[in-house]
């Protein structure tokens, strides 16, 4: 019977992401599977609102944490991971903030289908429109052709083809990619988000997070909005200067969280010329992408999202507040965190202290400590044997991990800063 299960479980994920026939035999082994009492399943979901609309956003929290969510309500779900939708607010409220955020983005499509036509026509470019400086291409496609001197646009335009670029190369093993229309999506939402972000525009492995979102929300307003959310979870991994790289922060960090929790580690990685742990440079930037098959890595994020929840992200994000949590709050409050959100609160550790990403690589570390001592001799044996666990990681079993190395080092961390 466990066997029947779990083929169908198997089955029914196929049924949702299918890959393509050629494709199957190089992608990653899936690891996640549906399970009965512990998955969020619709059925649970639709029952964790009350009847005018208010989410139970502490029973839902507790079931992902325990075992992820449903293929078929990821989508709604994540608009509330990510902090699109406020859990006390009612349906009603909820219907009235979609339909203004379909409208507006309906807008800033326009705008930018005035500069380059062929944004909402279900095609996309993979050419360049205009030269460094500015002036058009010949050829250039769909009347973009036209004189440009504001920077903004050029600067956009300059975006537009390598976006393009980068959507062909995106998940490409999965059926869903062979429709044009679908390419065509994905980049007309980063295309849109591009001019809207003035700050960080496009940078590649953007792409990579926009993709499932794209997969699991057919409106694709309602997908611009939620991959907006979700940059603001992740814009710091994508913020460059001439001379830094925004992820590098976080590697600092976890440069901080390896010497204060294992200084014998910390020390044999810099003596390998290791310190500043470029090596994780991928895992963090795109948040395992690269490391997890496509199921593994979306049950991954839902995870990392559902620990790292707080019930003030919404109006946060509406308000442009800090949406800090007074202190002192009280279990019935608490139950409304997630995991890692919640240690943060307890300890009363307001300073930056990177997200639970940053805590996931430290547990694969920790988790290769001996190997890692024993047999890294150079950055090559350290980026082999962590390749070797990534590609096996047990994501719930690396979270409550990451949980536990974060207690410990919010502890240790606090000891050392005591006056």
């Amino acid at each position: 019977m466990a066997f029947f299960f779990k083929k169908a479980s198997t089955a029914e994920l196929d049924a949702f992401y299918p890959v393509r026939r050629e494709c199957q035999v190089d992608i990653p082994k899936t690891r996640f599977r549906l399970r009965a009492g512990r998955t969020l399943s619709a059925r649970r979901w639709h029952a964790a609102f009350s009847a005018d609309g208010h989410l139970d956003i502490a029973s839902v929290l507790r079931r992902i944490q325990r075992g992820g969510v449903h293929p078929a309500i990821k989508g709604v779900v994540w608009e509330f991971l990510l902090g699109c939708f406020d859990p006390n607010s009612t349906f009603d409220e909820r219907n009235d903030l979609r339909q203004h955020r379909r409208e507006k983005y309906v807008r800033l499509k326009a705008e930018c289908n005035k500069m380059v036509p062929v944004i909402g026509s279900g095609k996309f470019i993979t050419t360049p429109l205009v030269t460094d400086d500015g002036h058009p291409i010949d050829g250039a496609p769909n009347g973009a052709r036209h004189d440009v001197s504001d920077k903004k646009v050029i600067q956009w335009k300059q975006f537009l083809h390598q976006i393009g670029l980068d959507v062909v190369r995106t998940d490409r093993t999965l059926v869903f990619y062979e429709s044009e229309t679908n390419q065509a999506k994905l980049w007309e939402i980063l295309s849109v988000y591009a001019w809207m972000d003035n700050d960080i525009g496009y940078v590649q492995g953007m792409n990579d997070i926009c993709s499932p979102i794209v997969i699991l929300i057919d409106n694709h307003a309602d997908a611009f909005w939620c991959f907006e959310r979700a940059m603001r979870k992740l814009r710091e991994n994508f913020r460059s200067t001439s001379s830094l790289m925004g992820v590098q922060s976080q590697l600092a960090t976890l440069s901080q969280v390896i010497r204060t929790i294992d200084p014998k580690l910390h020390q044999h990685l810099e003596e390998l010329d290791g310190g500043e742990y470029l090596f994780a440079f991928r895992m963090l930037m795109v948040l395992f992408r690269r490391e997890f098959s496509f199921v593994d890595s979306l049950y991954l994020w839902e995870l990392m999202w559902a620990m790292e929840y707080n019930p003030n992200l919404f109006s946060s994000y509406e308000t442009s507040s800090t949406g800090a949590t007074p202190p002192n709050a009280s279990d019935k409050e608490l139950k409304a965190f997630g995991k890692f959100e919640r240690n943060i609160v307890k300890t009363g550790y307001t300073e930056q202290h990177g997200a639970l990403s940053v805590f996931l690589v430290a547990s694969v570390l920790e988790t290769k400590n001996k190997e890692l001592l024993k047999k890294a001799k150079g950055l090559d044996d350290v980026v082999n044997i962590l390749g070797d666990v990534t590609g096996n990681l047990d994501a719930r079993k690396a979270c409550n991990e990451a949980l536990k190395i974060h207690k410990k080092y919010l502890k240790l961390h606090l000891q050392n800063v005591k006056p």
